[in-house]
């Protein structure tokens, strides 16, 4: 198999500012198409991600049956079938690099009358699915995994029943498959989670006319079964994205940079509190609701950062965030710790590992915990760091190029477009100084 095998040199920046906009919401792009496509009529779908990943996820849809047309503006229309009117694909559903897809769609597609198999690249078949997959076979699925990795091979069953589940570790993908499941199920679905999840689905969902519960203590339920009707989605910036050029104007823009259109749930911006505690400048403008998600600009400037203890309580709200977090850590003066944070080993890369050992390089005192990191800042050298082919950790190693005494090559920078399409043009609107080299190897 030939692939692309991408680098990137990235090169400190003489400022950093100006005003950008980042790509759809990731999170919000999956659901909206998987919802839409089991709503009963049409859902309009205004902003959706680009990336590879949503792509692989519409792309599925398609091969089920799912009709989705792409209007000239960029927005797509879905042709709901239905909780029941998905068809058996043809072939495997290849779903890429993207975990997302792969754990929500196992929940679309365990009360289906046919069988489907769920694969991935490499990285994606390394991820673990057994969080989803017990708990759906105690509603009753049929699925087989290779020893809790994919490939998933789900089989088609008569009925699901809905359950009272405790998650262990905090994660709106697997509450996400469980009230999908929910849907079809007979009777209450209820996840108890132990802290604070991304709520899109439950917002969707309720923008869809089902009635989700929800209370203080983390659970949410629903009682099905139940039809999602389909509506108009707007799909506001991913913050994930717009986290790096936060903290790249922490680090290096004396005069402002402006991210506009960003959705700012609550139940992801725990950067945001995370860095104003380490002392960013960081101001919040014209929020407002766009459809089902709160929006808003962000402006940032060039802060004095200083190293912080992170609340654990905000780690679920900032998982993803985390990568672009470790740089701004790097850079602070003092030392920064992060714990509780387990769930980095299970992203895309072991992505406490891939930080620690790229910022060890750049010349950062690290040192690396079953859960966390302990970082003392005070600046970083050039060189050249392996973000072993995650998109998040190879955007955060750009970023940090920003404050970077030396040039910084990063290595496995082909995954970038899974969720950030035009990343290095919206660097260079920021002032980055980020340069791509492609070369194709056979595996």
């Amino acid at each position: 198999m030939v692939e692309p095998c991408l680098s990137y040199f990235a090169y400190p920046a003489d400022s950093v500012g100006g005003v950008i906009s980042v790509p759809g919401d990731k999170s919000i792009s999956h659901r909206a198409l998987m919802l839409g496509a089991v709503a009963e009529g049409m859902t309009q779908i205004e902003g959706i991600l680009r990336g590879e990943d949503c792509v692989a996820t519409l792309v599925a849809l398609e091969k089920m049956g799912v009709s989705i047309n792409h209007g000239p503006d960029g927005s797509v229309v879905i042709k709901g079938v239905g909780l029941q009117g998905l068809r058996a694909p043809l072939v495997s559903l290849d779903l890429g690099n993207s975990g997302t897809a792969m754990r929500l769609l196992t929940g679309l597609l365990v009360s289906q009358s046919f069988e489907a198999t769920l694969t991935g690249d490499q990285s994606l078949r390394g991820r673990p699915m057994a969080r989803v997959v017990k708990p759906l076979q105690a509603m009753g699925a049929k699925i087989e995994t290779e020893d809790g990795y994919p490939p998933v091979l789900i089989q088609c069953i008569e009925s699901l029943i809905g359950v009272s589940h405790k998650l262990k570790i905090a994660s709106a993908q697997v509450k996400s498959a469980l009230l999908f499941a929910g849907l079809s199920a007979r009777g209450v679905t209820a996840i108890q989670s132990p802290g604070i999840t991304r709520d899109h689905t439950e917002r969707m969902l309720q923008g869809m006319g089902v009635e989700v519960n929800t209370d203080d203590s983390h659970k949410v339920s629903l009682e099905g079964p139940v039809q999602p009707r389909g509506i108009k989605v707007v799909v506001p910036g991913d913050f994930s994205s717009a986290a790096f050029f936060i903290v790249a104007g922490c680090l290096a823009s004396e005069f402002g940079l402006l991210i506009k259109n960003v959705g700012v749930n609550p139940s992801r911006t725990g950067l945001l509190t995370i860095l104003r505690a380490m002392g960013a400048q960081i101001d919040i403008r014209y929020n407002r609701d766009y459809s089902l998600e709160p929006i808003a600009d962000i402006e940032v400037k060039k802060s004095t950062l200083h190293g912080i203890e992170v609340p654990q309580e905000l780690v679920p709200q900032a998982i993803d965030e985390f990568p672009a977090l470790f740089v701004a850590a790097a850079c602070a003066d003092g030392t920064t710790v992060v714990s509780g944070a387990k769930e980095l080993r299970y992203k895309e890369s072991d992505r406490l590992r891939v930080m620690a050992e790229g910022l060890k390089i750049l010349g950062t005192e690290v040192s690396e915990q079953p859960d966390g990191l302990t970082i003392s800042g005070g600046g970083l050298d050039g060189g050249t760091v392996d973000s072993c082919n995650d998109h998040r950790a190879a955007m955060a190693f750009a970023m940090a190029s920003v404050a970077a005494k030396g040039p910084i090559e990063i290595l496995g920078a082909s995954k970038v477009a899974t969720s950030f399409p035009n990343f290095l043009v919206t660097a260079a609107q920021a002032g980055l100084k980020v340069e791509s080299s492609a070369r194709t190897t056979v595996d």
